[in-house]
């Protein structure tokens, strides 16, 4: 063997033996650490180094996941499938790049905005570029949750609220459907992000809001558990402003693929489960129910459509019937955290006969060209589930405001309301 070869064996040698020796030497110190000191479980006492309940954030990963498929796949096949063939192309490219566009400007600005203590009206900076996000997985685990979901890591919670600040825009796009260019719908839904979006999100979600149900000095403390007012109420009211600007359409056309449109619906439905139960932000018992009253709701609201449609137009279609259950899951989606299954079917029939109203003799009334019924599924949806709970409190508790008959026992989770029945 020549010389030059066994030295260099004999080099790979010792640095072999050098990196096992590294390798099992900080394995054994991660164990002597692990054993040495168990870190504190998060909290609402306990927010600083401490190790997030493990159900609870498995079930919040899956609820991201869920939440992000009704954007896409979901709402982008549901808008495409109601198109002409010729605009199908730019409707799915919305949805996508909405979400490409609202995950940039959600990480640099609009998560601090609108869930961190700031003022009443708006939240503070100090997660501006997602600074300070602590997931500290070398050091055996230690996370600083957001106090709003304290036994999940902050970097969870981010990305959960992240699809709801992507859905809310998207839907927004059904209003303006088949007539507003590309470049201006994304200046449109930048801005409306930073200046609409984050503001509302932190009057009713933030830990300091003025409108926010978890937080004692509330001026009036609005009960939204998953979005009805954020989210559906919020874009939908979007929607119907940007459809009276833009004015109607030079020519419009029947909906092209009512299977594209089966499949978005499909989708959202599925999807929804994350949006409603996973707003509960642990695997527990709230979840559960949030789960069960989304699924009764949205068939009864779907069923009932059909029944309105077939009995007013002489027979059911499968825009509908597809309708109606985006209707039912908008309308149940404040209320799913307060209501049982009587209260689930009574908003879903709500939801199928105002929301089919909305989208037919309310528009007509008012003579706008809401593409895709943004407003009448959404706006009016949100609305209907919004007094539904409403209603539910007031004749529980009294007056449903700030005032001092309000006595219904709180615990802010996710900076939301959580009423115990």
């Amino acid at each position: 063997m020549e010389p030059g070869t066994y030295a260099r064996q004999r080099l790979v040698s010792f640095m072999a033996a050098l990196l096992g020796t590294a390798i099992l030497y900080l394995a054994f110190g991660d164990i002597a650490l692990a054993q040495d000191a168990a870190l504190p479980v998060c909290g609402a006492k306990v927010l600083e180094n401490c190790t997030p309940n493990s159900g609870d954030t498995a079930w919040m990963l899956t609820s991201v996941a869920l939440v992000l498929m009704m954007t896409i796949p979901g709402l982008g096949l549901f808008y495409g499938g109601m198109v002409r063939k010729k605009n199908v192309g730019d409707t799915v490219m919305t949805s996508f790049a909405v979400t490409c566009l609202i995950t940039i400007l959600f990480a640099l600005l609009t998560y601090s905005m609108a869930f961190r203590a700031g003022t009443p009206f708006i939240g503070g900076l100090d997660r501006m570029f997602l600074r300070d996000i602590v997931s500290d997985i070398g050091k055996g685990g230690i996370g600083n949750p957001n106090p709003l979901a304290p036994t999940i890591p902050e970097t969870v919670y981010i990305c959960f609220q992240m699809t709801f600040a992507i859905i809310t825009p998207a839907l927004i796009a059904g209003a303006f459907a088949e007539r507003m260019k590309f470049s201006a719908m994304l200046w449109f839904i930048g801005l409306w992000a930073i200046f609409v979006y984050a503001p509302i999100a932190h009057w009713v979600w933030g830990p300091d809001g003025f409108l926010a149900a978890g937080n004692d000095a509330a001026w009036v403390k609005v009960l939204d558990f998953a979005g009805g007012t954020v989210v559906h109420i919020n874009a939908g009211v979007a929607g119907l402003m940007c459809a009276i600007m833009l004015g109607k359409r030079s020519e419009t056309g029947p909906a092209h693929n009512m299977v594209l449109t089966f499949i978005g619906a499909s989708l959202l439905w599925v999807g929804w489960f994350g949006f409603n139960a996973g707003s509960a932000v642990s695997a527990g018992m709230q979840a559960g129910m949030a789960m069960l009253v989304t699924q009764i709701a949205t068939a009864v609201a779907a069923f009932t459509w059909m029944l309105v449609e077939w009995s007013l137009k002489g027979k059911p279609t499968v825009i509908g019937i597809c309708s109606g259950a985006v209707a039912g899951l908008v309308a149940i989606t404040p209320a799913s955290g307060f209501v049982g299954p009587i209260g689930a079917f009574a908003i879903g029939i709500g939801a199928g006969v105002f929301c089919y109203w909305g989208c037919t003799g309310l528009k007509r009334m008012f003579s706008y060209d809401d593409a895709l019924d943004c407003f009448g599924v959404h706006a009016i949806g949100g609305i209907v589930g919004a007094w539904g709970v409403r209603s539910r409190a007031i004749r529980r508790n009294g007056r449903c405001s700030g005032g001092k008959r309000w006595s219904v026992l709180q615990s802010v989770h996710r900076g939301r309301h959580r009423l115990r029945l």
